[in-house]
């Protein structure tokens, strides 16, 4: 009985390390730079909003990667997605500055099994990265206008639902993370609904998800132990959003007008 007491134990230690293994989407707010000097986090950022304002973004979709790469599922390149919008910043000592506002959803501090919309700025998006890596999409300007009504109306937070699973099945409501809720958005400005139904109804018709390619053990013990994983929402094989799964289907219906991943090193 001992034995099985600490196996239980030790299974449960090894799940709350490697809880970002189950992150396909894990969003986080108030990171601290956990591989790179704050200073190389802030040249990146700059980097980020000089590519996207050169090609004349007022919205944009970002992915970053905030686990280890070989932590993360097959097929999962990105951990966190939201929305960045052309804005006007005012800076601590009054100054009114052109740049780009972040628009995310982020599991609450003290509540992994639940979230909030938070607003912040991609010097603040892209602490605690694990890679110098944005992935960018810069959506056709009639869908970027579109976004951009919803974004700064009562929309973007009516289709915001604070249960919060990392593996969140998109295709029904019982659950949503931060990816989910970029294709909600994104949705409600193609098609003009805020309507969550039809919008799930949508997304079944036309939206392929990631399949979550881990062993339904790690999955099954998961979700017992870590409030921010379910499976309850899944009737099958298990799936989510993902930045690229967004990407791949923006692109099917000619809705993307540029596709680019940034790094240090390619300078756009």
């Amino acid at each position: 009985m001992i034995r099985r007491i600490l196996s239980v134990k030790l299974l449960f230690v090894i799940l709350v390390v490697n809880s970002e293994t189950y992150g396909v989407s894990g969003s986080r707010t108030g990171a601290e730079p956990l591989v790179f000097k704050p200073e190389e986090i802030a040249a990146f950022a700059k980097q980020v909003e000089k590519a996207v304002a050169a090609r004349g973004a007022r919205v944009f979709i970002v992915g970053r990667q905030g686990t280890p790469p070989e932590q993360l599922p097959e097929g999962i390149r990105y951990t966190h997605t939201g929305f960045g919008v052309y804005s006007k910043i005012t800076l601590k000592d009054g100054r009114v500055i052109p740049g780009y506002a972040m628009y995310n959803l982020y599991q609450r501090p003290d509540d992994p099994g639940a979230s909030h919309l938070v607003v912040d700025y991609p010097v603040d998006f892209f602490a605690g990265v694990y890679e110098l890596k944005a992935g960018i999409i810069i959506p056709k300007p009639k869908l970027q206008q579109r976004l951009l009504d919803i974004i700064t109306s009562d929309t973007y937070r009516a289709l915001h639902n604070p249960r919060y699973s990392i593996i969140s099945n998109p295709f029904n409501s019982s659950y949503q993370n931060c990816t989910e809720h970029t294709l909600d958005v994104i949705n409600a400005g193609i098609y003009q609904t805020d309507n969550i139904r039809k919008l799930k109804q949508t997304a079944t018709a036309y939206y392929t998800p990631q399949p979550v390619k881990v062993s339904p053990f790690k999955l099954m013990f998961g979700s017992i132990f870590s409030q921010e994983v379910s499976v309850s929402d899944h009737s099958g094989p298990v799936t989510t959003s993902t930045f690229t799964t967004i990407k791949q289907y923006l692109e099917k219906y000619g809705l993307a007008d540029s596709v680019l991943t940034i790094t240090p090193e390619n300078g756009s």
